[in-house]
């Protein structure tokens, strides 16, 4: 694999015990349902993560996986520009799901968990109705606070970051389920 690229669904499944799936969403979008065989290393995570994930690479290609893509493909640039090699699995489990594969979950019960991108869409709704709501019944300044987050959803989509995932990452329930302190190098293609 080149430094950063993609693969899609059809190409990365053949390859797969071959690979060190490294998925970059929070623990409890992990414990939701992964790859077989993948470990998680949040994305806000990778840079402290990048010791392990370069030995990695040198024992097999890694692919980096999320719900969409974005996410994975944010990673592969990061350790590309640390020098280690690293695909995004084109679609992220979405797409691994619509082709009719299945995923892996840590054992014991499921819970579910709201996507990062719905919990954005969740919390951004919130605030701009708060906003509209008190400025109405308060003070209009409370109006601010929808411009504020209405600017804050135009960046993100220019810059392709989301602070507020960030921030929301970072709440207790999206660190439980499976966090390792490091990766365990070869972990996914010995679980295969």
């Amino acid at each position: 694999m080149g430094t950063s690229r993609t693969l899609g669904v059809d190409e990365a499944l053949p390859r797969l015990p071959d690979l060190n799936v490294v998925d970059v969403r929070t623990p409890g979008e992990f414990a939701s349902g992964h790859l077989p065989g993948s470990v998680n290393v949040p994305l806000d995570r990778i840079d402290g993560s990048l010791a392990d994930l370069r030995q990695a690479a040198e024992t097999a290609p890694l692919l980096l996986v999320c719900a969409s893509g974005t996410c994975s493909d944010q990673g592969a640039a990061v350790l590309a520009s640390h020098g280690i090699a690293a695909a995004s699995l084109t679609g992220g489990t979405r797409a691994w799901t619509e082709a009719g594969h299945g995923l892996a979950y840590p054992p014991g019960p499921v819970r579910a968990v709201w996507g990062m991108e719905r919990q954005v869409r969740f919390t951004a709704g919130t605030l701009v109705l708060l906003g509209l709501v008190l400025g109405l019944l308060a003070h209009p300044a409370f109006q601010l606070l929808s411009a504020a987050i209405a600017g804050g959803l135009v960046f993100s989509a220019l810059t392709d970051t989301c602070g507020m995932a960030v921030v929301l990452g970072r709440l207790p329930f999206n660190r439980r389920g499976q966090a390792p302190s490091c990766l365990r190098v070869g972990a996914g293609r010995a679980a295969r």
